[in-house]
């Protein structure tokens, strides 16, 4: 399914304050009579919690506001964040699920000297799927020095984007 919305660009991402990953259970267990339990998987795909926060100037709250009303659809329609994770900050699938009865709370707060008020919104987000490394990569990162192999990499970057562009017969 392509996700047609996407968070605005004029907005911040959120911040490091109350950010975390809480990935749903999958896993259906039940207890035997006798003997260990048994534990199985329920799904492939699950979903995954990410409390969220941000502060936002007052114009930008404005923004924020209109936004998640026209179009996340009141938090219902899912969108395309720049999320951080283990992979660093790639885009997500995300919507809305905010923290108890409300999707989301906007709490007004002092800004700093002539900077008027700023508004801090907590929420809750819903990811469809974090992006992950695939089985092949983990196979090498499990049998491989990463820090070697990522320091080599740097160096062929460094060679090819820096050295080689302005060595002389490059054209």
């Amino acid at each position: 399914m392509a996700v047609t919305v996407a968070w605005p660009d004029v907005l911040p991402l959120p911040t490091f304050e109350g950010y975390g990953i809480e990935p749903m259970d999958s896993i259906l267990r039940t207890d035997m009579e006798s003997g260990p339990a048994r534990q199985r998987r329920r799904y492939t795909q699950t979903p995954t919690r990410m409390p969220v926060r941000w502060r936002f100037t007052a114009w930008e709250f404005a923004i924020f506001e209109s936004w998640y009303r026209h179009k996340a659809k009141e938090g219902g329609e899912w969108f395309s964040i720049n999320l951080l994770g283990g992979l660093g900050m790639v885009s997500h699938e995300a919507r809305f699920v905010g923290r108890g009865q409300a999707p989301y709370r906007a709490t007004p707060t002092r800004g700093g000297p002539g900077d008027g008020a700023r508004w801090v919104v907590t929420s809750a987000l819903e990811v469809r799927e974090r992006p992950v490394l695939d089985e092949g990569a983990l196979e090498v990162a499990l049998s491989e020095d990463i820090a070697g192999l990522i320091a080599a990499i740097d160096g062929l970057h460094a060679t090819v984007n820096t050295t080689l562009p302005g060595a002389s017969g490059w054209n």
